[in-house]
């Protein structure tokens, strides 16, 4: 089969499409022909080797967390699937033709395997994150880079818990922003007083590790009432840096019940082929996007 992989860690340009042997479900797993892999930025980030002293991983390694496909492969012990079902959900080594997943769910009608294989991590992360924040209903949060996937998964949970959202983003998705049910204001200079203007904020979450913890903590009024997933000097600042994924099963059912719903929409900004996962991670690298980005089999 094909896959992609590296032999080091590096820029975009470590990643290679190899010619690899197809890997088997283990116990409790189960097995995809790959439709189409999320891209998100964890990729990018263990790739360039942020996580190695933390996290260490065994070389050469596949990429990819994030699939939506057709299982071809049951493991020992699992139950309530079958042979051709299309699931989505989080494994290993996804951007490839065939890849194992540890949590799944069955697609929700409607959605297209690119449009499903966008939501595994990103509402398992925006359920986590707003866990851990602890805004109650009632409450304002400011997400800073509301746009992306996670992005656009919290502000609409966030919204359906009765919680008010104010979003920063770049000036092309203000309005898509406003269309989530956010306040949006954009991240250029003086958007801590725009902010302001807005209302009284009493959490946030730090989505792009764009350097405004010490912001966000002024925002606040306490560094325990700010979470990020992006910025590594979160100690620094007394805020909590959100890395260890929570219960993925338990987010697929939730994200599978909000979509059925019509509650939980993410749209997919771009896909790309197999070989062409590097420009997928620059593109992802540089933000500014509006949902997902995904790579297609």
């Amino acid at each position: 089969m094909r896959k992609v992989s590296f032999t080091e860690y590096g820029g975009p340009e470590v990643l290679q499409l190899v010619d690899a042997d197809q890997p088997h479900a283990g116990a409790g797993q189960v097995r995809i022909a790959v439709r189409a892999a999320g891209v998100n930025p964890v990729d990018w980030r263990i790739r360039e080797g942020q996580f190695r002293e933390t996290t260490p991983i065994e070389l050469p390694a596949g990429v990819g967390l994030d699939a939506a496909g057709v299982v071809d492969e049951i493991g020992a012990g699992v139950t309530g699937i079958e042979f051709g079902d299309r699931v989505f959900g989080e494994g290993s080594s996804t951007y490839a033709e065939f890849a194992v997943l540890s949590a799944w769910a069955p697609m929700p009608e409607g959605l297209t395997f690119e449009e499903a294989a966008g939501y595994p991590s990103v509402v398992e992360t925006a359920l986590r994150i707003l866990g851990q924040v602890g805004v109650q209903p009632g409450g304002t949060l400011l997400v800073s880079g509301a746009s992306g996937g996670v992005g656009s998964a919290v502000l609409q949970i966030a919204r359906r818990r009765g919680i008010t959202v104010i979003g920063t983003a770049g000036p092309a998705n203000q309005d898509y922003l406003r269309s989530l049910g956010a306040l949006a204001t954009t991240y250029h200079d003086g958007w801590p007083e725009r902010v302001r203007q807005l209302g009284r904020v009493d959490a946030a979450l730090d989505l792009a590790g764009s350097g405004v913890l010490g912001e966000l903590v002024e925002l606040t009024g306490d560094p325990a009432r700010v979470v990020t997933i992006a910025d590594l000097t979160a100690a620094e600042f007394g805020v909590r840096f959100s890395g260890v994924a929570g219960s993925v099963q338990d987010a697929l059912t939730e994200a599978a019940t909000l979509i059925a719903q019509g509650t939980l929409h993410i749209p997919v900004e771009k896909v790309y082929p197999l070989a062409d996962a590097a420009t997928a991670h620059v593109d992802s690298r540089a933000g500014h996007s509006r949902g997902r980005r995904v790579i297609v089999i």
